[in-house]
């Protein structure tokens, strides 16, 4: 391991700009990264790496470290959200996606950066160049169509049904923004991250398309032995006082309910007795909203590998509902678009430092066509009315959408197009 500390090159979303312009330049695979909360640190960047499609049992392969303060290296990528809708189409980008880098870029807490290698080599001269001189921003434009408002009312009315039928206490029902984008997907993802600061950023991008995720959910943190995850269930707009979402039964019932699943998936992997609960209906801040957020966390033998705990917890308790194989089954149905990466996970695995992964929802898939499709959603309880959690998904899309033309997207649904220009 080699590690040394970077003069200052800016903030996470400039390293990132800066590393796009160099490894273009030089014909190089392009950058990854991690921004927010990772690892202890405020972003973790891979400077070049080749993020290509994979199976679906190769991602996150490696042996969780647990050392805190150095990242060092590792797997990167995303696994998508398994299931089809009811249009029966396929993924657009691959399933799975990811690559090996030996050496990252880390920014710590204090605003430090630090170039860490996992190989022992000393700091490459082409990094310390693009660091030199950030390249300017560029602009992009983006054009999104209105999401249909018929279909996502639709599978709320069929949940609230499968609900009072028995067939599942909760589900988390999701449409979509589609659109295009003119400009690099870098270029949406750095602006957002400084505009926003969401805690489980992450981007990666390879000839196939790219992923930029804007999370603010953690999926799972493993180090060594021990396993962490944060569901959150339950928002409220950041202008409405946050004590009404902790006082919203529908919100802390929804909230509850994900938690025990939580609880039973890492339970199928744990050791005996060791699933707690160490935080519970927690309201905290995300881009546009607050949440609520509950903290599960449980013991495995150190040797079980990641495939067997992916294999037990994914995909993501909160964006599936309870019982988890019969809401997947019905949300299938319900839901016309297949939901790609949205509902997935991005994230690192890393032999020093552990695997952190996120829950990839206020995530944007790009095609490599320059197509858009930007998944939201919210769960879905006996108490849930389908005009509110219509208006959920649109305070949940805003942050990327632009908060000010939400009136005027739906607004257009009939002359299909809203241009939206940062």
């Amino acid at each position: 391991m080699h590690v040394e500390p970077l003069p200052d090159p800016g903030n996470a979303p400039a390293v990132l700009r800066a590393l796009t312009a160099a490894t273009s330049r030089l014909g190089l695979p392009p950058p990854a990264a991690l921004t927010g909360d990772w690892f202890g640190s405020r972003a973790v960047i891979a400077p070049s790496v080749d993020v290509a499609p994979v199976g679906v049992d190769e991602v996150f392969d490696v042996a969780p470290g647990a050392q805190t303060g150095v990242v060092g290296g590792g797997w990167i990528g995303y696994l998508s959200y398994p299931d089809p809708a009811a249009d029966g189409r396929g993924p657009t980008i691959p399933v799975a996606a990811g690559g090996w880098t030996d050496s990252v870029l880390r920014q710590d807490v204090g605003g430090r950066w630090w170039y860490e290698s996992l190989s022992g080599a000393a700091l490459p001269g082409w990094i310390t160049d693009a660091l030199r001189a950030p390249p300017d921003v560029r602009p992009y434009h983006l054009d999104w169509q209105a999401p249909d408002r018929a279909t996502h009312r639709g599978g709320v009315a069929a949940c609230l049904e499968a609900i009072r039928a028995g067939e599942v206490y909760q589900a988390c029902v999701c449409t979509q923004f589609v659109g295009r984008i003119d400009g690099a997907p870098v270029d949406l993802f750095a602006d957002s991250v400084a505009r926003t600061a969401p805690a489980r950023a992450a981007f990666v991008t390879g000839d196939w398309g790219a992923v930029a995720s804007l999370s603010p959910e953690l999926f799972l943190c493993r180090r060594g032995h021990d396993v962490t995850s944060s569901p959150i269930k339950g928002t409220l707009p950041l202008d409405q006082p946050p004590a009404a979402l902790r006082a919203s039964v529908k919100d802390v019932a929804e909230n509850v309910m994900i938690v025990d699943l939580v609880r039973n998936d890492l339970g199928r992997v744990a050791v005996t007795g060791s699933v707690t609960v160490p935080e519970l209906l927690v309201v905290r801040p995300a881009p546009g909203v607050w949440h609520l957020v509950s903290t599960v966390t449980a013991r495995v033998d150190v040797d079980l590998p990641m495939a067997a705990v992916l294999d037990a917890t994914f995909p993501p308790a909160s964006v599936t509902g309870t019982p988890k194989t019969r809401a997947r089954q019905l949300l299938a149905t319900w839901e016309r678009a297949r939901r790609g990466i949205y509902c997935g996970t991005v994230g690192l695995a890393s032999p020093v430092a552990g695997c952190e992964l996120n829950v990839a929802i206020r995530t944007v898939e790009f095609g490599a066509d320059g197509s858009a499709v930007l998944g939201v959603g919210g769960g879905i309880t006996a108490d849930s009315d389908p005009d509110r959690e219509w208006e959920e998904c649109l305070h949940k899309a805003a942050a990327i959408v632009g908060a000010d033309r939400i009136g005027e997207l739906i607004a257009s649904a009939q002359d299909g197009v809203v241009q939206l220009t940062p």
